[in-house]
């Protein structure tokens, strides 16, 4: 588990020579063209596979390839057939017997290979000089032009077939599709969203024109398994219809993050150390061929940028609107909050539970609970000569209705004061408690 998490988490980000601020090259899922950064290896048996699947095996193929097998297969054709052709004419002795006008050969002026090869040509290429042809007394003849003539109809087929579909291939529609360098996040209708641009250099449509998002991330569940390059759907407008795209001229394309977006808890701090691939698809039909295209790119955390928002790039002129390209990439700072959404909702919930009247009431009533709690804590905390006056300040009042209650006799005289009074002035050890019982009992003589 260590060596998968080190292989596509460190090795994911860090992959090449190190830079001069070093940090190093990110390695992509996805290249900013759109190639797949992914080799499949040891397949073992299963290379078999590819062979079942021949014709989509030449059309995948790169051109130099491909090139390589059709002058091959046409040359080696051509070679056998040839020599079938002169193996022919030498077993029945035409070779030998060629000069000879009393002589029915099975193909008529072929002595030689040379001769034998441009026999072969001029009839698979339906040239028909009229020079060389094949007569009537050769059967085996017959039945080898046959052949010769169902083996080239299925070779044209498959090459030229081959060829052709390579050549009519929607790749290279998807060089005039634009996708912006980099995404942006800002604030749109209130709300944080993930924005890039899109756009179609043609004048011919994209028709159905479909876009798609994947968050290409490594995470860990619950349970420990690592998960290396996880991929996660990011909403681009699948239920409102705004992934439909009528792309006649450049759109922006809004990702708008919410609870159930995977950057619920994405913030401008934390965007510098996360590690993730927003990988985004576009599809649809070519108008002019029919056939279906897609385009690819990529953006990595390096590539979005936070507080920032596309320059517009049309204007209306005289009696048509113009797209100026040059500023399709250009991007401006707006003003922007540097807290993720989930921080955003947690502050506005806080203030708006203690700017509500009807939790005043309880909120003053949990305060003084937590104080009454508090000074417990703290009194529990004290040493225990503080504990033991303060607990004597505590009895203070009942000591003090139990005095007053008590027999009015024994505490009214003069007597009794003077010798109360000399006893707190002699024991230094008693401040208050004992100064607040002194007033209690001259308050009850007086009485």
């Amino acid at each position: 588990m260590a060596a998968v998490r080190r292989k596509f988490g460190d090795e994911y980000q860090a992959v090449g020579p190190a830079a001069v601020g070093g940090r190093r090259e990110r390695q992509r899922f996805v290249d900013k063209n759109g190639r797949c950064n992914v080799q499949h290896g040891n397949l073992g048996g299963e290379s078999s596979r590819y062979l079942s699947d021949l014709f989509t095996t030449l059309v995948d193929l790169k051109w130099r390839w491909n090139l390589l097998i059709f002058l091959l297969t046409y040359t080696v054709a051509w070679l056998v057939m040839a020599s079938m052709w002169w193996g022919i004419a030498y077993l029945r002795g035409d070779l030998h017997r060629a000069h000879d006008d009393t002589y029915s050969p099975c193909v008529a002026n072929v002595y030689n290979f040379p001769s034998a090869f441009l026999f072969f040509i001029e009839t698979e290429a339906t040239i028909g000089y009229g020079y060389r042809y094949i007569t009537d007394k050769c059967p085996e003849g017959i039945i080898l032009f046959l052949f010769q003539s169902i083996l080239g109809s299925i070779v044209d087929a498959f090459l030229i077939g081959c060829m052709f579909i390579k050549m009519s291939q929607p790749k290279k529609r998807a060089e005039t599709l634009m996708f912006s360098r980099a995404a942006v996040v800002s604030q749109r209708d209130g709300k944080l969203t993930l924005m890039f641009r899109v756009g179609n250099l043609r004048n011919s449509h994209m028709v159905s024109a479909q876009i798609r998002c994947k968050l290409i991330k490594s995470r860990q569940t619950p349970e420990g398994e690592f998960l290396p390059l996880d991929q996660c759907e990011l909403d681009v407008g699948f239920g409102t219809g705004a992934d439909q795209l009528f792309l006649v001229s450049p759109l922006t394309i809004c990702h708008e993050i919410n609870s159930k977006s995977p950057f619920f808890c994405l913030s401008q701090r934390s965007l510098r150390s996360e590690q993730f691939e927003i990988v985004v698809i576009l599809e649809g039909i070519v108008e002019t061929t029919g056939m279906t295209c897609q385009a690819r790119t990529s953006y990595t955390e390096d590539e979005v940028l936070w507080g920032h928002r596309f320059l517009p790039v049309m204007s209306l002129e005289d009696g048509f609107f113009r797209v100026d390209y040059s500023q399709f990439h250009a991007t401006f700072e707006v003003p922007t909050p540097p807290y993720s959404v989930k921080e955003q909702e947690e502050n506005l919930s806080l203030s708006s539970s203690w700017n509500s009247p009807v939790d005043n009431k309880s909120r003053k009533e949990k305060v003084c609970s937590l104080d009454c709690i508090d000074i417990a804590e703290e009194k529990n905390k004290l040493p225990f000569k503080l504990q033991k006056i303060s607990s004597r300040k505590e009895d203070l009042p009942k000591r003090v209705l139990r005095m007053s209650s008590s027999n009015t006799g024994k505490t009214c005289s003069t007597g009794d004061l003077l010798n109360i009074q000399e006893m707190s002035s002699m024991s230094n050890g008693e401040d208050g408690d004992d100064r607040i019982q002194l007033k209690a009992l001259k308050m009850n003589a007086e009485a």
